[in-house]
């Protein structure tokens, strides 16, 4: 799954037609129907997304393969994810998650506080899970230019300026 990105995610059945609540993650998110064909995390590929109306948190969508309400409801809650080649590419202060997870974290004085397990966005601007070595709790670090000064793709490293206490040793 590394050459793909998350695009979205389906909600369950919209009706009894064969229609799926559709959750678009994209930036702009009408967008998602033109990077098929889209594929679940099991491999399964949906080659055509039509989106067919609007609702408060998405779309209603036809997808191919889809055609009752109980093909529906068994994709609730399943992510969609695109190709990276059919991906805008990025100003240089954007990132696509899955680029981010991995990455290991350091402190402004080079120690390692962790790897980014996941990024996380609950509305309230996006968090890091770093999963830190000899804990067993991950620290959620808010991924924002004060927290999180640098992201080095290349060095596949994050500086963090973490707020003080976030990080705390055992020791």
């Amino acid at each position: 799954m590394s050459d793909r990105v998350i695009v979205g995610a389906i909600g369950g059945a919209f009706g009894v037609q064969g229609e799926v609540r559709l959750k678009s993650y994209c930036a702009d998110p009408q967008a998602i129907a033109d990077y098929t064909p889209l594929y679940a995390e099991d491999g399964r590929a949906f080659a055509q997304v039509v989106l067919t109306g609007q609702l408060k948190n998405g779309f209603t969508a036809r997808m191919d393969g889809v055609v009752t309400k109980e093909d529906a409801d068994a994709l609730r809650n399943v992510n969609l994810y695109a190709a990276r080649d059919v991906m805008p590419s990025l100003p240089d202060d954007e990132y696509y998650y899955a680029d981010l997870i991995g990455l290991t974290v350091v402190d402004t004085g080079g120690i390692t506080l962790g790897t980014v397990k996941t990024v996380m966005d609950h509305g309230a601007g996006d968090l890091l899970e770093i999963i830190v070595p000899g804990a067993s709790d991950t620290v959620l670090l808010p991924f924002t230019r004060a927290a999180v000064p640098t992201v080095d793709l290349t060095a596949k490293r994050i500086i963090a300026d973490p707020p003080d206490g976030l990080f705390v040793s055992d020791g």
